[in-house]
């Protein structure tokens, strides 16, 4: 089975204009993620709308690919990058522009999903610890996933799901094993094509979540576990949080 990774990377943005491009530790926020993913899958490509971007990606060496400006999520730009240089490949896996600590065993976990033949989707979770506290699990920035026995994706919400009816939300924690979810995905081509032609859904709508546009439409989404936490960025403030995380990291080496 062949894999490709794709990292859709908009030059806007709301919260953060020129994210992708921002310096973390000496190098563009865009470079480091490449290179977490580049040798992981058998290809890797930046997918961009943006010409600044697709020169700050061929001077670092790396392979990007130009997409329209007009696409509503990062799954669209992934599927229209893939009509373009994926031809062969049998999964696409979609790489958070903003996720520069992206970890070597997290992309071989969504890999591993697709030892079951009938995945279709994949994605990750992290599980919440007690140390972790309720301003974590309580935070709609961060959505939690329900999944049933087989690890499949049954519910994402921003909501803490499920509520412990019988149990003081200090004990939460303690009493069930919640699921952040962790924003990376693969799809096999077929499925990835398949989805990019949904409309929106409901649910969609209502939690600004577009993978349960999937769910919605009954797609199975299969989720692997991490215990590895990183660190993405949306603002400025995520930068600089990033920022001392690296130094913390090369402190250690």
């Amino acid at each position: 089975m062949k894999f490709i990774g794709i990292i859709p990377a908009r030059y806007a943005s709301t919260r953060f204009p020129a994210k992708p491009l921002a310096i973390l530790g000496g190098k563009t926020v865009i470079q480091r993620v490449y290179e977490q993913v580049a040798g992981v899958f058998d290809e890797a490509y930046v997918a961009t709308d943006d010409e600044r971007i697709e020169a700050a990606v061929k001077a670092f060496g790396g392979k990007v690919v130009m997409t329209s400006v007009n696409h509503k999520s990062g799954t669209d730009r992934c599927y229209e990058a893939y009509t373009k240089v994926g031809e062969g490949y049998d999964v696409v896996v979609n790489i958070q522009g903003d996720e520069p600590f992206i970890q070597l065993s997290q992309l071989e976990a969504v890999k591993a999903c697709f030892e079951d033949e009938t995945t279709q989707i994949a994605t990750l979770v992290k599980p919440f610890t007690p140390e972790d506290g309720w301003e974590a699990l309580e935070n709609a920035n961060s959505p939690k996933v329900v999944v049933n026995k087989n690890m499949n994706a049954l519910y994402f919400s921003r909501s803490i799901i499920p509520y412990q009816r019988n149990a003081e939300k200090k004990d939460w924690l303690k009493g069930h094993v919640y699921y952040k979810h962790i924003g990376l995905y693969a799809y096999r081509v077929d499925v990835l094509k398949e989805i990019t032609s949904l409309p929106q859904s409901s649910l969609e709508v209502a939690e600004s979540l577009e993978q349960l546009r999937w769910l919605e439409n009954g797609y199975t989404i299969k989720v692997g576990t991490t215990h590895v936490e990183t660190i993405g960025i949306d603002t400025p403030e995520d930068l600089a949080k990033a920022e001392q995380f690296l130094q913390k990291q090369q402190a250690n080496l």
